[in-house]
């Protein structure tokens, strides 16, 4: 069989890894960075673990059945349910215990029958009145990182309250971060003959010289894609959010979550779930402030100040460590009105080129968008094997001489 080249060592790549192998080809991930995961890796700042903002997998989701199937999941925990009853909701300016009943009802209905050719704010209008539709698209935005979740596509907000509404939660987390899942991935498609190359950059000269050799599947971001693979075409719609990592001194009484509702944000304490996060005494927060094309990093900083204040009182003179961030174009695709996951970029790109990502041709929750891809793109590629006459081409990939190849043992976290 030809070789399949995987460029890109996160979730999705290493989705398509395994899948190829499994079936017996042989493969390549090609990895620009010392470290594997992508978006899912887990960064120690100190005794800190944090992720490239807040991460879950979601219990129905796709992957987390399949991550189980082959010992890949490992120990996942959920909210507590003394932690579930600390969900706090900002609303009108003041923290309430309880969400607001027009917020309930619609988290309760299925996306099924929801247009998605009309916009969520109409929609939901209709359904609970204006306000209720700014409410539920505001807390929506905890599964969207969107400015305005109100503008974007009803069937796709929908989905996504949903599911971030339904009790008991779907939200499950990995115990140790994501970079737990990478490693064991990692091991896994180690053993089952996969090369594993990191700190190899391709460009676009080396991709045609990798095409030439066998399928590639470009499990990157989609700018970066875009570059990679000199198509103007690779664009959809994402979001652009603030993110905040606050450790403080432990104090009782502290919410487990704030959801504002009077502006998309979201704020959690995610020891409250995983204490190996943070040492003994303190607590880790993470939170996310989507902001508009035109707003600068800072107003989201200041939101998640005024939602600390109510949450976390004296939190100031509790912080032992903080972090920000700004991510933009990397926390997932939206839909606008009129359009679905079918209308995103293709995964096949024509050429025996895949794509796989998270603002990709599939369906699914954030991270589930990837994973569905990376299965999509790998069974397309194995399928190009299958029709290829391997007499007229060679299944030896050549690295580059500043890449290494190493072992799981060796893949250590930044």
């Amino acid at each position: 069989m030809q070789r399949i080249h995987i460029i890109g060592g996160g979730l999705a790549g290493f989705t398509a890894a395994i899948t190829a192998a499994e079936s017996g080809a042989p493969v390549t991930v090609h990895e620009a960075h010392h470290t594997l995961g992508g978006r899912a890796r887990t960064t120690e700042e100190g005794p800190y673990l944090t992720n490239e903002g807040p991460h879950a997998l979601y219990r129905r989701g796709p992957h987390r059945t399949w991550l189980d199937r082959r010992n890949l999941l490992g120990p996942t925990t959920a909210v507590p349910p003394l932690e579930a009853t600390r969900l706090r909701f900002r609303h009108r300016s003041v923290l309430r215990r309880t969400p607001p009943l027009a917020l309930l009802r619609l988290s309760r209905r299925s996306a099924a029958r929801v247009p998605a050719d009309l916009d969520f704010r109409t929609w939901a209008t209709a359904q609970a009145g204006e306000e209720g539709a700014r409410l539920a698209a505001h807390y929506a935005a905890v599964a969207l990182f969107h400015h305005d979740p109100g503008s974007l596509s009803a069937a796709f907000v929908q989905e996504r309250l949903h599911r971030a509404g339904a009790l008991p939660p779907e939200a499950r987390y990995p115990i140790g971060g994501w970079a737990q899942i990478i490693d064991r991935m990692a091991s896994r498609a180690w053993n089952l003959g996969v090369r594993i190359e990191t700190a190899t950059r391709i460009d676009t000269a080396d991709l045609d010289a990798l095409a030439r050799t066998g399928p590639v599947v470009v499990a990157t971001s989609l700018d970066a894609a875009r570059t990679l693979l000199r198509d103007p075409t690779l664009t959809w719609a994402s979001g652009r959010t603030a993110l905040i990592d606050l450790a403080l001194r432990t104090r009782r009484g502290d919410a487990f979550a704030v959801s504002d509702l009077d502006a998309p944000g979201w704020i959690e304490r995610f020891t409250a779930q995983d204490d190996s996060l943070a040492p003994a005494g303190e607590q880790l927060l993470q939170g996310q402030f989507p902001i508009a094309p035109d707003e600068s990093r800072s107003a989201g900083t200041a939101r998640a100040e005024e939602l600390l204040d109510l949450g976390y009182p004296g939190w100031r003179e509790r912080t032992v460590w903080r972090r920000e961030a700004l991510a933009t174009g990397r926390t997932g695709a939206v839909d606008h009105p009129g359009t679905t996951w079918r209308d995103r970029p293709a995964i096949d790109r024509g050429n025996g080129v895949y794509l796989a990502g998270d603002q990709v041709a599939a369906p699914g929750l954030l991270s589930e968008v990837s994973f569905n891809s990376g299965i999509e793109a790998a069974l397309l590629a194995l399928r190009a094997t299958e029709n290829h006459t391997t007499t007229d081409h060679t299944t030896t990939a050549t690295s580059s001489p500043a890449s290494t190849s190493r072992t799981p043992l060796d893949l250590k976290r930044a």
